[in-house]
């Protein structure tokens, strides 16, 4: 029949058919025209550098025009939305990772003895890995592809946060969470490059910005756990007296459960289409595309539907030279030239993006970028700070002193807080099961005592004596009896080194809480960015965001209260969550696709780097003065509101 001579009958070249078109794949052109791209090759050979990407740029220009015609052929449906959530995922870890840092903090310092010379490493180490991990994974992105360097890169991040919550030394611990938050770093660049290659033009702004409410839910996630875990200190076991496994570690590993979903989620997608064809892999472009139209189709109950593009244009390919040394035979040699050639390929694009006609998009971004991560992280870490400062102030105005007190054969069992005992005699007492919170004795003589099962906190002996007393199971160090003198006594069973204290109750909760109101005041404004994006324009939204944001740091010369703080704080952060929005969305816009992560990465890794020196310039000035948080972010975020402005307006491009 018909069939079996086509299988053993002779053919010519023009019969010949292309591997591709056998499986379903269309031709680009190649199979029997191969002599003419050969011939085409050779005559490449003897072009410059400057027709060949003259040549490039026009193809990248007809392949945008067409792949937006192809994603609108292909329909927003069940596929986005899937990819939606496990980007979301991801997106949401990044989140956690910033908010894991500052709840973790206190209890891991403590938990591991770490000195006040020590104090505020583990902030800065996780954001100098997020600054190293922004820019490495976004460039990388752009070389391997979104899916792969965003598998990599999240897998880093659950493997040492994991890791991290089980050491014990606190140089392990920051060397974990350093790496935790290099992989981490990769999330946003690679996760906005990746969903708005599949997103439509009239589709991109909306959808985008949903996407960005992910990093609230993270934030919501983390204060949530925290407020339910971190304070139980009961949820704790030790194995010996070496191992120790506190509430803030079980923490630590429920914050790592959405970077773990996202990679598993993320095993099942595809890459991105538009990077697939940007760098030549037109086939595997192509099924990707049909995989996206034949889900939505489905979804659509129209399976029937085919999907009809048959030829898709691709740029023309220039390889960059790179010098490979002859001496690699052994597989580490081989290895470290692979690194450095990646490495020198990122940086390569990365000067890319300094290149015409992106340069001065790129001048300008980095001035938005900047100001307004100073003015967001700065004030973001002074409030809370204020807070505690207001808190504070108001709990030493409550202190209660007792003077010239005289107790003999008494029992004390319950909890003294915030006390100041001046001048007591105290004779054959006994302190047994009790928690002392904020309380000094002072210039007091304590004979024939007995301390037992004692937990104290901030708790002092000044200019005191001791006579005949005993301590057994306490906390009562040598250092918290100042200027006092001890005469025949005896100490059991001191607990040395440093404790989890009890001072969670109140304050504990409270800062967790204040955190989850912090977070969820931005729904709001990720609502009316998201409906607005494509109707008011991301300019419009990125400038009037950031200066009414500056605008309404004057109003915090009104905050002489925690309530009025807060409020002060959920206003702040529900007007600049429209300009992040809007920033992301410009950014991954402004960007050609083979340049489109690493100059998110970079700009990324700006934003920490802003963050890192915002938190040091405004933590320094809390208690001192108002004036100068208030007018500095003032002014950065203005100024950074008005180079907004003026930026290209990209709500009616094509994604290039």
């Amino acid at each position: 029949d018909e069939g079996s001579s086509e299988a053993t009958e002779g053919h010519d070249e023009d019969d010949e058919i292309y591997e591709g078109e056998y499986q379903g794949i269309p031709s680009t052109g190649q199979g029997k025209d191969d002599m003419v791209a050969l011939g085409q090759s050779v005559r490449d050979e003897y072009k410059d550098r400057h027709e060949l990407e003259t040549e490039r740029k026009a193809d990248e220009e007809e392949l945008a025009q067409q792949y937006e015609l192809i994603i609108q052929e292909c329909g927003h449906g069940r596929f986005q939305w899937a990819l939606f959530f496990v980007l979301g995922m991801a997106l949401m870890a990044d989140g956690v990772e910033v908010f894991v840092v500052g709840f973790v903090l206190p209890s891991a310092e403590t938990d591991m003895c770490i000195p006040n010379s020590g104090s505020g490493w583990l902030g800065n180490i996780v954001y100098l890995g997020m600054m190293v991990g922004a820019f490495f994974w976004g460039g990388l992105a752009d070389k391997v592809g979104r899916r792969q360097s965003l598998l990599i890169c999240m897998s880093v991040n659950g493997f040492f946060a994991f890791l991290s919550s089980f050491v014990q030394g606190y140089g392990f611990f920051l060397f974990c969470r350093l790496f935790s938050g290099f992989g981490i770093g990769g999330a946003m660049p690679t996760v906005f490059s990746y969903f708005s290659e599949v997103l439509a033009r009239e589709k991109r702004g909306e959808h985008l910005s949903w996407l960005c409410m992910f990093w609230m839910i993270g934030g919501i996630y983390a204060s949530a756990m925290a407020w339910a875990i971190i304070p139980h200190y009961g949820w704790s076991f030790s194995m010996g007296s070496a191992y120790q496994f506190h509430s803030w570690r079980v923490f630590v590993i429920v914050c790592a459960l959405p970077c773990v979903s996202s990679v598993v989620a993320l095993t099942f997608m595809p890459e991105s289409p538009r990077f697939l064809l940007e760098v030549g892999k037109h086939d595997e472009a192509w099924m990707v595309l049909k995989q996206i139209h034949d889900t939505n189709m489905r979804a659509r109950g129209q399976p029937e539907k085919v999907f009809t593009v048959t030829r898709i244009k691709t740029p023309k390919q220039i390889d960059e030279l790179i010098e490979i040394e002859s001496d690699t035979g052994t597989w580490y040699r081989r290895c470290f030239v692979r690194i450095r050639t990646e490495l020198y390929g990122i940086w390569l694009t990365f000067m890319r993006c300094f290149n015409y006609p992106v340069k001065d998009n790129t001048i300008k971004l980095t001035a938005v970028w900047f100001t307004l991560s100073f003015g967001y992280y700065g004030l973001s870490v002074w409030f809370p700070d204020v807070i505690r400062h207001l808190q504070s102030d108001e709990y030493a105005s409550r202190v209660k002193h007792f003077r010239n007190e005289e107790v003999s054969n008494f029992v004390f069992n319950f909890t003294l807080e915030n006390q100041i005992h001046s001048n007591g005699e105290y004779i054959n007492d006994r302190f047994v099961m009790m928690k002392f919170k904020s309380v000094t004795f002072e210039d007091s003589l304590f004979k024939n005592c007995v301390f037992e099962d004692i937990t104290s906190l901030n708790t002092y002996f000044r200019n005191c004596t001791f006579v005949n007393t005993t301590f057994y199971n306490t906390d009562l160090e040598q250092y918290k009896f100042v200027d006092s003198e001890l005469i025949n006594c005896t100490f059991f069973h001191i607990r040395t080194g440093c404790q989890i204290s009890f001072d969670d109750d109140y304050s504990a909760y409270w800062i967790y809480f204040v955190n989850f109101l912090g977070t969820l005041a931005v729904l709001p404004g990720n609502i009316v960015s998201a409906l607005l994006m494509d109707r008011i324009g991301r300019l419009t939204m990125l400038g009037g965001s950031m200066v009414l944001s500056g605008i309404s740091c004057f109003f915090l010369w009104f905050g002489t209260s925690e309530s009025m703080m807060i409020g002060m704080l959920c206003l702040y952060n529900g007007l600049t969550i429209s300009a992040w929005n809007s920033l992301d969305v410009i950014t991954v816009e402004l960007y050609p696709t083979d340049r489109r992560a690493t100059g998110f990465g970079f700009l990324n890794a700006l934003c920490k780097a802003a963050a890192v020196l915002g938190n040091l310039i405004f933590g320094s000035l809390v208690g001192i003065t108002k004036a100068i948080p208030i007018l500095l972010a003032s002014t950065v975020l203005v100024c950074g509101g008005l180079v907004g402005l003026r930026l290209p307006d990209t709500r009616t491009q094509v994604l290039m």
